[in-house]
């Protein structure tokens, strides 16, 4: 992995949040993480943020996606609504 695989974003309202976001393979979209909450190691091409992630829709049950991200890996959990559940993956580069 030779990219930086997380871009920044601010969010609308303004206020002094930092955002980290990364494509998420299992669910075909960006995952962003809170890393004014959030432990991030500070590493932008192995990122490992800490606790969990945990997205989804409708109160998590129509879609759920809960991760671990570590060194630049994600390891998903068995609560996952999408086939990578259970596995571990590298988080892809970000196309340009």
């Amino acid at each position: 992995m030779d990219k930086e695989v997380c871009f920044f974003l601010i969010n609308d309202r303004g206020e002094k949040t930092t955002y980290l976001a990364y494509r998420c393979p299992g669910c075909k979209t960006h995952h962003s993480v809170d890393v004014t909450r959030w432990k991030f190691n500070g590493d932008m091409v192995k990122p490992t943020f800490s606790p969990s992630v945990l997205t989804g829709i409708e109160n998590f049950t129509k879609r759920r996606c809960h991760s671990f991200v570590k060194d630049g890996k994600i390891q998903y959990l068995s609560d996952c609504f999408h086939e990578l559940k259970n596995q571990t993956v590298d988080i892809p580069p970000e196309e340009e």
